[in-house]
Order: structure tokens, then C-alpha cells, then sequence
């Protein structure tokens, strides 16, 4: 009996270890991969030019995962040290609270949720584990806490005085990266638009109204209704003009889409993704979805993935910005990698230098290039998470 007791308990171990330990890496490199494929070769004049840019990405989801954000990494594409050698000044990481299962472009319910048994196999805090609020404001400590153990090279940016700090310091030559936080779908508002006021306190400083299914506060592209806002949302939506949160439009419906660029008084992004006119894709943007954007003054960040440009390459990457360029101008081109997002890119983002040599090739001129690979970004965020007076 004791040795069946024993070799029980045994079996339990071991089940434990897979699920509590090897699990969440065995699923995170399975979702978050570089492929294997040659890069095109970056020039001595174009590695120079990387080096002086000031470089902004828009969209990735490193918080999710349970990894030290201070150090290298054998999987994924973002950590500190490949922000520091892709010369990445700011960083946004976003946080996702909550996916559906058999996930698609399509359609999905709101029923089920991915993300519950990751943060229990990651050992997240029990408080994480039921509650989609809790999950970012796990996000925003794991930030914060990364930031006070870097040694002052991660520094987390809460306003436009904090990011003026952190490019004057870098033009100083300090070592120094700056890390925003951003919201992936206001499910984590649980339904109470108070709790918007809790996600900024925590740091939050830009949300995408939906993620991958319909909520409360309005439709998904990739939802089962597609619905515009609802009332809760289009009161979300005033109340993130106002305290300084910019809007992301990134994952909503196009009638979502249509009902934010019309009530918009501040730049609204579509922080990652790419343009049905290079990859026609339904989560892409339409060439009217852009001009609106453009409109507000916004900026559309372009992605990295195969759902974004119909690729890894990128040149498919700079073709996407090309078209952008040509529809409604250079000012409104970004980046927006969605790296750590259970996606395959080409590089990660200490190899971002290959997409400067690819904007090179593409013809842009090196005004363009540092709009392109971090200003247009850094002058939308600097003026959105400015609180209206």
C-alpha cells in the first residue's frame, strides 16, 4: 500500500512539474517564435543610422509570460537586453487579460478564456486567477517591480515630463529604456467604468477598447455581433480623452471603428496591425479606417507577423508603411510589432535594425525613416497622456 502511496505521490510530482514548470515555457515557445529565415543584409550606413534613431514600438505582450524581463531570454522576442541592442528608446507592453479558446479573426464567443490556466500554471497571485482587473494590475507590479531591479535601465513612463526625462537622458548617452503600459481589449474593466481610474493610477496609459471577442464596452472585429460601442464604452471613451489614455482601435469592429473616429478630440492609434491594401486580411485596416485615423492626428502601427503583412519579411513590413505614406502621409506611419504575442515574426527586437535597412531600400529618406521608427509615436503619446484641462 505505501509503495503504491509512494509511487502516487510521485506521479502527482511530476504532473506538477510539468504543469507549474515546464508548461508555460513549453507553450510560450511554441506561440512567441523567430523564424528561421535569411535576413537581408544591413549595411555599415545603415547600422549607423539605427544607432542615432529614436525608436518607439507601439504593441508587446512580454508581461503575459512568465519571464525575467531583465534578462535574455532563449525564447520570445522582447527583454531588456534585446531592447538594448535594437536601440529601442520606448517600449509599450500591453496587457492581455484574456483570449478565447480555438482563437481566430473570424469570430469567437466571450465564453471561454485561455488565460485562466496560464496564470495559474505561471503561479501568478491567486487574485489573478478570477479576476481579468487583477490580471493587469499584476501586469502594471511586474513593470514596476523590473524597473526598481534594473539598476535605472528601465524606467516606467507616466506622462510626457517622464518621457522628455527619458530622451534627454538617452541624447546624454545614458543606457536607459523607457516601458508604457497599454491595455489589450476594456474587458478588464469587469463592467464598472470606475475601475478605468484604478488601471491608470496602476500606469496605464493606453487601451484598445476590444481584443479578440465582443465586451462590455463594445464590438470586436473578430466578435460574434461586430457591434459599435456601447453606452459604458462611449463613456470609457470620454473618460480616457480626459485623464490623458490613448485610444487604440486596434482589434475593434469597424462600426467600433467608425463610432471612435467620430467622437475622437485627441490622436487615436491602431497600435498594431496592418492595411487590407498589402495583406487583405480582416483585421487590417481599410483605406477610409486609415484616412480617419490620419485625421485625428493618430498614427497606425504597422506589425510584424504574417496576420499583419502577409509575412515575416521586412520588406513586407515597409511595403505595408509605403502604402500608408502614399494614402495619407509620413506623419502617421509606426511601429507596432505585437512581438510576444503568440505570433512568428522574421527578427526580434534586437535584430530591428534589418527593418531600418528594409525602410532604406523601400526609398524613404532618413527624415522619414526616424518619423517612421519612433517620432511619429513618441509625438502621438507625448500629446495623448497629457490629461485635458
Amino acid at each position: 500500500m505505501r509503495k503504491w502511496l509512494l509511487g502516487g505521490l510521485a506521479l502527482v510530482a511530476v504532473g506538477a512539474l510539468l504543469f507549474f514548470g515546464l508548461g508555460p515555457v513549453f507553450i510560450e515557445s511554441s506561440m512567441n517564435r523567430v523564424a528561421k529565415t535569411p535576413l537581408p543584409a544591413v549595411s555599415d550606413e545603415t547600422r549607423a543610422l539605427h544607432e542615432s534613431l529614436v525608436i518607439a514600438d507601439m504593441h508587446g505582450d512580454t508581461l503575459l509570460w512568465r519571464r525575467n524581463l531583465l534578462s535574455r531570454a532563449g525564447r520570445g522576442q522582447i527583454d531588456l537586453p534585446r531592447l538594448e541592442a535594437g536601440n529601442v528608446a520606448l517600449q509599450v507592453f500591453s496587457s492581455v487579460t484574456k483570449t478565447p479558446t480555438g482563437q481566430n479573426y473570424d469570430a469567437n464567443s466571450a465564453e471561454s478564456d485561455n488565460i485562466t490556466p496560464l496564470a495559474i500554471a505561471q503561479l501568478q497571485p491567486a487574485r489573478t486567477w478570477s479576476s481579468l482587473l487583477e490580471r493587469s494590475l499584476w501586469h502594471a507590479t511586474k513593470l514596476e517591480r523590473a524597473a526598481a531591479d534594473s539598476g535605472g535601465r528601465l524606467r516606467v513612463i507616466r506622462t510626457p515630463t517622464d518621457l522628455d526625462r527619458l530622451l534627454a537622458a538617452r541624447a546624454a548617452g545614458a543606457e536607459v529604456t523607457g516601458g508604457m503600459l497599454s491595455i489589450e481589449g476594456l474587458q478588464n474593466l469587469e463592467g464598472d467604468a470606475a475601475n478605468l481610474d484604478r488601471l491608470y493610477e496602476a500606469g496605464f496609459r493606453m487601451a484598445g477598447l476590444t481584443h479578440f471577442f465582443d465586451n462590455e464596452v463594445g464590438g470586436s472585429m473578430h466578435g460574434e455581433a461586430k457591434g459599435g460601442l456601447t453606452p459604458l464604452g462611449r463613456d470609457v471613451l470620454r473618460r480616457m480623452e480626459e485623464i490623458g489614455m490613448v485610444v487604440d482601435i486596434a482589434h475593434s469592429s469597424h462600426a467600433a471603428v467608425a463610432e471612435i473616429l467620430a467622437m475622437a478630440r485627441r490622436p487615436v492609434v491602431s497600435s498594431h496591425g496592418g492595411v487590407q491594401a498589402t495583406c487583405n486580411v480582416n483585421r487590417n485596416l481599410t483605406d477610409a479606417e486609415i484616412r480617419g485615423v490620419a485625421a485625428t492626428g493618430g498614427v497606425i502601427g504597422i506589425g510584424y507577423w504574417d496576420g499583419a503583412v502577409c509575412s515575416t519579411r521586412p520588406e513586407d513590413i515597409a511595403r505595408a508603411m509605403v502604402h500608408v505614406r502614399d494614402l495619407v502621409g509620413i506623419d502617421h506611419v509606426g511601429l507596432g510589432s505585437d512581438f510576444d504575442g503568440a505570433v512568428t515574426t522574421g527578427f526580434d527586437t534586437s535584430q530591428l535594425a534589418v527593418l531600418t535597412q528594409a525602410l532604406v531600400n523601400a526609398g524613404f529618406s532618413e527624415a522619414d525613416i526616424r518619423k517612421v521608427m519612433g517620432g511619429n509615436v513618441l509625438r502621438v503619446l507625448r500629446a495623448g497622456i497629457q490629461p485635458m484641462r
